[in-house]
C-alpha cells in the first residue's frame, strides 16, 4: 500500500467520523424535545458504517475505507412523564419526550471525536513521511 492510499483511507473514516458527529449533535439537541404535532417524540438516530474498497478492485494491495451507509432510528419508545399541567400532555396527563439517552450520546460523540483526531494524526504522519523522503532527494 503506497502512502498516497493512506490518504484515501484516513479521508474516508475522517468523513464518515464528521457525519456521525452530526448525527449525535443532533440528537443531544433533541434530547429535552417533546412530542410534536404529529404526536411523535424525536426519535435518537444511529449511523451504520460500512466497509469499501479503496483503489483498483481485484488488486493485491487494495485497501479499504469507510463510508456511513445509513442513518437509522431508534426504535425505543420515547421518556413518559406525568405533568398534567404541561401543554404537550395527553388526555391522562403524560408527556412523551424523546428516547435520547445524553450519556450513550456524550460517549458516542467522545468516541466519534477521537477517532476522527486519529486519523487526523494519521494523514499528519504521512504527509511528514513524504516530507522527509523529498528531503531526501535534496541532499
Amino acid at each position: 500500500m503506497s502512502l498516497f492510499t493512506i490518504f484515501n483511507v484516513s479521508g474516508s473514516a475522517v468523513s464518515a467520523q464528521s457525519q456521525r458527529l452530526n448525527v449525535v449533535a443532533s440528537n443531544l439537541a433533541n434530547a429535552d424535545t417533546v412530542a410534536g404535532p404529529d404526536g411523535q417524540a424525536y426519535k435518537a438516530r444511529q449511523v451504520t458504517f460500512q466497509t469499501v474498497m479503496m483503489g483498483q478492485t481485484g488488486a493485491a494491495e487494495a485497501a479499504a475505507g469507510v463510508q456511513v451507509s445509513n442513518v437509522t432510528e431508534s426504535a425505543a419508545e420515547g421518556r413518559r412523564v406525568h405533568d398534567p399541567d404541561h401543554p404537550a400532555a395527553d388526555a391522562e396527563g403524560y408527556v412523551t419526550y424523546s428516547n435520547v439517552n445524553p450519556v450513550e450520546e456524550m460517549v458516542n460523540m467522545i468516541s466519534a471525536s477521537r477517532s476522527y483526531q486519529n486519523n487526523i494524526e494519521v494523514m499528519n504522519t504521512a504527509r511528514s513521511l513524504l516530507m522527509k523522503t523529498l528531503q531526501l532527494g535534496q541532499v
